[in-house]
């Protein structure tokens, strides 16, 4: 099937750089802004257009991770544009945006940078997390006039509750830049063990940003099952009309069974644009993917695109739209499906708004991931510090308290069942 582009752009990307460039929609007949200089601003790359020929003589190959395997599934694409965000990110070097403690010193140093945009859940080693095993208060001030604080404590709690965790934090001589940052640890009785930052700063020329991670151990009491999540935030703001948010999420237990997906958000000046996506993998062969993404101007011009795999054994379906909505409201779309049989014959069918349609079947092999590229072993060996945390040790004869909850009772006026 031959993909139409319909003049689709791509969505706008974000970051922070040292120069603002603006560049206009090509079809929104919005007259070329010249360049701003500032300290630190954002910028958008150029929006393509995709010829319809080009997505004709090319076939996309889409791939659901951006992480290579060797089992990765490579499928013919039937639809239309691919709607990737740039690889935009906070570009900067940290004596920038942070007032650097003095290396002699003995008070923390700063290691926070802004996240970078589109770069997932990190693993633990790359975190640097290191709770101090004593209770401390300390503060002092560098040669050049930038102050810095840090202080670790524990605190015990319920069901053998214990958190171990470390704040440090610092700004500049004039307080108009500053960073902070925290670890922790957490255990209690029921297995449950969890490693976490988070961190934030700002600059002097009003820039900001924050971003947390998280990674947790869930141990089933009764059935020993293990669960491990991974998940981030991100946030970062230049200005008032540019920024960005992405939240991300893993989950995996020890039957195979697997979850991924993420939210994201940006704004540049008139700009916007939204992307959600997810996984699931049931542990024993069933597949679940979709992506959703769309993107606006303040003038009225939206478009999107959109599409989901569903597979078990070999058979299965995919389906997606994509779409476009000027500002008069004149509106473009076109919608797509295969339907996989199992035994070589694809069912393939579509129409659009332009009057273009198809139903075929097609003698074509189905090509499809039955488990997630990095899984339940992956994630186990790369927490090791997450599975090293030593619990407080249970008293004899002492269990945690465990509500299984409880089902209201029906309403009155609803029968019993016959």
């Amino acid at each position: 099937m031959a993909a139409y582009s319909g003049g689709l752009p791509t969505p706008i990307g974000l970051k922070l750089v040292s120069r603002l460039h603006l560049s206009p929609l090509p079809w929104s007949g919005l007259e070329s802004k010249k360049r701003r200089r500032t300290e630190c601003g954002c910028s958008v790359g150029p929006i393509r257009r995709t010829t319809a020929k080009k997505s004709v003589e090319n076939a996309e190959e889409r791939r659901f991770d951006s992480k290579k395997s060797t089992r990765r599934a490579r499928v013919q694409a039937t639809t239309a544009l691919p709607f990737a965000s740039p690889q935009s990110r906070f570009v900067s070097k940290q004596e920038k945006f942070y007032p650097r403690c003095t290396p002699r010193s003995s008070g923390p140093q700063s290691r926070d940078i802004p996240p970078k945009r589109d770069t997932g859940i990190a693993n633990e080693k790359d975190w640097g997390i290191h709770p101090i095993n004593e209770n401390i208060t300390d503060s002092g001030t560098n040669e050049d006039g930038s102050k810095w604080y840090r202080k670790s404590g524990e605190d015990l709690g319920e069901n053998g509750y214990r958190c171990r965790w470390t704040r440090m934090g610092g700004q500049s001589h004039d307080g108009s830049s500053e960073w902070k940052e925290m670890w922790w640890e957490k255990s209690d009785w029921t297995g449950y063990k969890e490693l976490g930052v988070e961190k934030s700063g700002r600059n002097a020329e009003g820039d900001s940003w924050w971003e947390t991670w998280q990674e947790v151990l869930h141990q089933d009491e009764w059935s020993d099952l293990a669960r491990i999540e991974r998940s981030a935030q991100k946030q970062a703001k230049s200005g008032e009309n540019a920024g960005w948010y992405e939240k991300w999420w893993e989950k995996y237990d020890a039957k195979g069974w697997t979850e991924k997906g993420a939210h994201k958000y940006g704004r540049l000046d008139e700009q916007s644009w939204w992307e959600k996506w997810g996984e699931h993998y049931d542990g024993r062969g069933s597949v679940l993917k979709w992506t959703d993404k769309w993107a606006e101007t303040e003038l009225g011009t939206k478009w999107g695109d959109k599409w989901e795999d569903k597979f078990f054994a070999g058979i299965g379906s995919r389906q997606g739209e994509t779409w476009h909505v000027m500002p008069s409201g004149d509106r473009w779309s076109r919608n797509w499906g295969e339907d996989h049989l199992g035994n070589g014959k694809v069912h393939k069918y579509g129409k659009s708004t332009t009057g273009e349609s198809w139903d075929i079947v097609a003698d074509e092999e189905t090509y499809y991931e039955a488990e997630p590229h990095y899984g339940w072993a992956d994630v186990v060996g790369d927490s090791s510090q997450l599975l090293s945390i030593e619990p407080q040790e249970r008293p004899p004869n002492v269990f945690p308290n465990i509500d299984f909850g409880s089902s209201p009772p029906p309403p009155d006026n609803v029968p019993p069942s016959q």
